[in-house]
């Protein structure tokens, strides 16, 4: 669930039914609400992966997953699959689970699926095993512009489980305008009405962009005229808080007129109130994916091929992104669609799900910062947000 994703960011307050969430979906794709202006964003316990070579374990982000497939999954593979949610925030989970990775222990799980940047950290870092690719023929379905990318330069260390975006999330009610710009968020006329993300990489790359700056090649020195205006507008109480994915409150309740939010958060909260909008900002928005990887101390390695081949599935990848309406990385998934129910023929069109060249141009993905670098951006944040 960027940062963080949420959907993969789905961590705080009641969650909207996917099933319920689709449905709505495919009204607005339908009615032509939802535009090209938009794209899809988006708990483990103490039991050891231990056990029978036929065991499997997948902790993932919450509402990431239709019980269906697993269902479906269980039975055609035999395995004896575990699946839980135990992912809440990328920076936490790393901290729950370092040590044992250090040790090259079993955390557990045999699959995790940590936003890109962690899934980086985990790469360089030498604590996840190579993907089975071997045993996987359909990982050839991976679209292209998700092979071998920055955060797994080699493309030997992860698979791609869903992508989501970052933008500008307002209360048309309270700000009573259109944002276009992240500039928008500078406005003092929205003064103590602001939100920012915990999220170091969205919160400075939309920023970094507004100043002229390319997240994708971030350097700290690159970044310092967005340090600085965050910095100000936190100072000067232009900033309300920062925040997890418990912004969605305050958006839907009008303590905030704007703040920088994630897609699949803000859309489920527009399906109930249309005065809640997003927009990838004039200057562009931040991509984010989430990544299947495998950590160096599992114990049932051999079995997770099987799932992951399941998920690269055209047929399976279209079942999960119906229910869950994140961007797949499977090719394939949009013709499955486009021949399915009428529900699935409005989501085949809608740019929500398969955003066309022109949006995916405007996005970013924030750089893959070596450690020393990774250091001075979050000390720097965290002596703003104080956290």
């Amino acid at each position: 669930m960027t940062t963080n994703p949420v959907p993969p960011r789905l961590s705080g307050g009641p969650l909207l039914s996917r099933r319920t969430l689709i449905a709505r979906m495919s009204a607005l794709a339908a009615a032509g609400v939802v535009g090209p202006g938009l794209l899809a964003a988006c708990g483990s316990d103490d039991e050891s992966a231990g056990g029978p070579s036929n065991a499997l374990w997948h902790d993932n982000w919450p509402a990431y997953m239709d019980e269906e497939t697993l269902d479906l999954f269980r039975k055609d593979s035999g395995l004896d699959f575990k699946y839980t949610e135990g992912f809440n925030d990328n920076n936490e989970y790393f901290a729950k689970v370092q040590a044992d990775l250090a040790a090259k222990k079993s955390i557990g799980p045999d699959i995790i699926t940590p936003t890109f940047w962690l899934a980086a950290r985990l790469i360089d870092l030498g604590w996840v095993q190579e993907v089975p690719f071997d045993n996987i023929p359909n990982a050839a379905n991976l679209v292209p512009q998700l092979r071998k990318p920055a955060w797994d330069p080699d493309g030997r260390f992860s698979l791609p489980y869903a992508s989501g975006m970052t933008g500008i999330a307002y209360n048309i009610a309270e700000t009573g305008r259109e944002l276009t710009s992240t500039g928008d968020l500078f406005d003092p006329a929205f003064k103590g009405r602001v939100g920012m993300l915990l999220e170091m990489r969205d919160t400075v790359g939309l920023t970094m962009l507004l100043t002229g700056q390319d997240p994708t090649k971030a350097t700290f020195e690159g970044a310092t005229e967005a340090f600085s205006m965050i910095e100000d507008a936190t100072s000067s109480g232009q900033i309300r808080q920062f925040t997890g994915n418990d912004y969605m409150d305050d958006l839907a309740t009008g303590n905030y007129a704007a703040c920088i939010g994630w897609s699949g958060d803000v859309l489920q909260l527009s399906l109930d109130n249309p005065d809640i909008r997003f927009v990838i900002p004039d200057e562009g928005g931040m991509q984010w994916s989430d990544v299947m990887v495998i950590p160096s101390g599992s114990t049932n390695a051999a079995n997770t091929a099987k799932w992951m081949n399941y998920l690269y599935d055209p047929e399976n990848a279209a079942r999960i992104t119906s229910y869950v309406g994140y961007n797949t990385p499977v090719e394939g998934v949009q013709a499955v669609m486009a021949a399915g129910d009428e529900a699935q023929q409005a989501l085949a069109k809608s740019q929500l799900l398969f955003p066309d060249a022109a949006t995916l141009d405007r996005l970013s993905v924030f750089a893959n910062l070596d450690p020393e670098a990774e250091a001075a951006f979050d000390e720097r944040f965290s002596e703003i947000t104080g956290a």
